[in-house]
C-alpha cells in the first residue's frame, strides 16, 4: 500500500456495530445540476414542477440521493479503510423525497462478516445503511456486502 496504513480493516467491522455517516445539506443547485446531467425529470429541475408533483418540492433524484449517501460513506470511513469494493447491492429503497434544503444524516449497521474461503486475506462485510432527513424521517435504505482486506490475514 505504498506506506499508507488505513485506519479501518475487516476486523473493525464487527457484527452489530454502528457507524455514523455524518451530515450533508442538500442544495437546490446540486439537485438541478445532477438532474440536468443524469435524471432530467421536471420535478428534479424546477421548484414549481416539484411542488405540483407528489414529491412536494424540488426533489433530488433517487440516484442523486444514493450518490450523496456514497459520498457520506466515503467521508465517514470508507476512504480510510482497506475497502476492495463490493460485488453488488442487495437492494436500495427510496422511502421519502429528499428536498432542497434538507439535511441528511446516516448510519451503517454491520449485519454479518465472513472471511473469503478462496482469498483468506479478504473479508466480506454485510451492511445495512439508513439515511434520514432533519426530521429523522427515513429517506433511503440500502443493503449490500462490501469487501475489505484483513489487517492480519489468516494463514494456513
Amino acid at each position: 500500500m505504498n506506506g499508507y496504513f488505513p485506519r479501518y480493516a475487516y476486523e473493525d467491522f464487527t457484527v452489530g456495530s454502528e457507524w455514523s455517516l455524518g451530515s450533508k445539506v442538500v442544495t437546490a443547485d446540486e439537485i438541478i445540476d445532477f438532474a440536468s446531467q443524469f435524471d432530467p425529470q421536471p420535478f428534479h429541475l424546477d421548484e414549481a414542477a416539484g411542488k405540483a408533483s407528489i414529491l412536494g418540492g424540488l426533489a433530488a433524484s433517487g440516484w442523486h440521493t444514493v450518490s450523496m449517501f456514497m459520498r457520506m460513506l466515503c467521508d465517514a470511513y470508507l476512504l480510510d479503510s482497506t475497502s476492495q469494493g463490493a460485488p453488488g447491492i442487495d437492494y436500495v429503497k427510496w422511502k421519502h423525497p429528499v428536498l432542497a434544503g434538507d439535511t441528511l444524516t446516516g448510519r451503517t449497521t454491520i449485519l454479518d462478516q465472513r472471511i473469503s474461503k478462496s482469498k483468506p486475506s479478504l473479508g466480506f462485510v454485510k451492511m445495512r445503511h439508513a439515511v434520514f432527513n432533519q426530521n429523522a424521517t427515513l429517506v433511503c435504505e440500502l443493503e449490500h456486502t462490501a469487501m475489505f482486506s484483513l489487517r492480519e490475514p489468516v494463514t494456513s
